[in-house]
């Protein structure tokens, strides 16, 4: 997954805003074969406890929850997009769709469960990002 700090981050489908979250992180959830139900509580454990917001000092040193943030929850399988040979990537290593919902799912589960406030795009959904990256600050989270 592709985790990015954020000051906002929105999400339409047909031009109609279906979240948005202020301050916090928009997290792109790639799901491949090998992931799982465990992999989605451990990285969204990481996401929760992850700290990569400025303190006092200038330091990044504060986690969501000490800033009052919250997530902005993605799936995106073209993360898993394989464009070596060719010009027309592959999607092979992403997950089968009904896998891909359910690890999606479970990371969305597991972070609210962690107290974390999550809005949410649709999945499967052609959907329109707006963010502003705060930092900017991206990460890549495997598990």
């Amino acid at each position: 997954m592709l985790l990015q700090r954020v000051s906002r981050a929105a999400v339409s489908i047909d031009g109609n805003q279906v979240a948005e979250v202020g301050r916090g992180f928009l997290v792109l959830v790639g799901v491949a074969h090998e992931d799982d139900v465990a992999a989605a509580h451990k990285l969204a454990a990481k996401t929760a406890r992850l700290r990569v917001f400025a303190d006092e000092a200038g330091l990044m040193n504060l986690a969501l929850g000490d800033v009052g943030g919250a997530v902005l929850a993605v799936s995106q399988f073209t993360l898993y997009a394989d464009a070596r040979k060719g010009n027309r990537p592959s999607f092979t290593a992403a997950a089968r769709p009904e896998v891909g919902e359910a690890v999606y799912e479970a990371y969305v589960e597991a972070l609210r469960g962690a107290g974390v406030p999550v809005q949410t795009g649709v999945f499967g959904a052609h959907m329109q990002v707006a963010l502003v990256n705060d930092g900017p600050v991206t990460i890549l989270l495997e598990a």
